[in-house]
């Protein structure tokens, strides 16, 4: 349900929608820096609840060798996967008509692409599918958190 419409009257307008611009922009960033800190934790909580306490080996291939997945890669991965997802939200804010939209079709496609390298790479069935969920999550919270509330104009 959208809020009732503002309006503004003429003496001190400008005054007015300046700064309830400036809150909605700082309003706005705030909300993209928490989701962004939502998809980090819910990637580290995976990771918790699945290697320390279950016992799954998180491990991927690379070549010849197996790397564990450790918190820290957990983290910069998702923060990484954030920020560019951000980056792209406001990119198309700027350029196309329906920016929102835009960005859930090519925010889906990308996640699709990621989960490819979980099943390839993922050393077991137990780590592709905490990896698996650990994609999931973290383009879940991007996909819906980051546009945020839509306008109701």
């Amino acid at each position: 349900m959208c809020p009732p419409a503002r309006t503004a009257t003429l003496i001190g307008m400008t005054n007015d929608m300046q700064r309830t611009d400036t809150t909605r922009t700082t309003a706005r960033r705030t909300a993209r820096a928490i989701t962004i800190a939502g998809a980090v934790a819910g990637a580290l909580l995976l990771w918790v609840v699945n290697d320390p306490w279950a016992g799954i080996d998180l491990t991927v291939r690379q070549g010849d060798t197996t790397q564990h997945i450790d918190p820290p890669a957990v983290a910069v991965a998702a923060l990484v996967a954030g920020l560019a997802a951000w980056g792209l939200l406001a990119l198309l804010e700027r350029t196309v008509g329906h920016p929102v939209r835009t960005f859930r079709i090519i925010a889906l496609i990308v996640l699709a692409l990621s989960l490819v390298g979980p099943l390839g790479s993922g050393v077991g069935t137990s780590s592709r599918l905490v990896l698996l969920g650990m994609h999931l999550t973290v383009g879940a919270a991007l996909i819906i958190g980051l546009p945020g509330r839509r306008n109701c104009r």
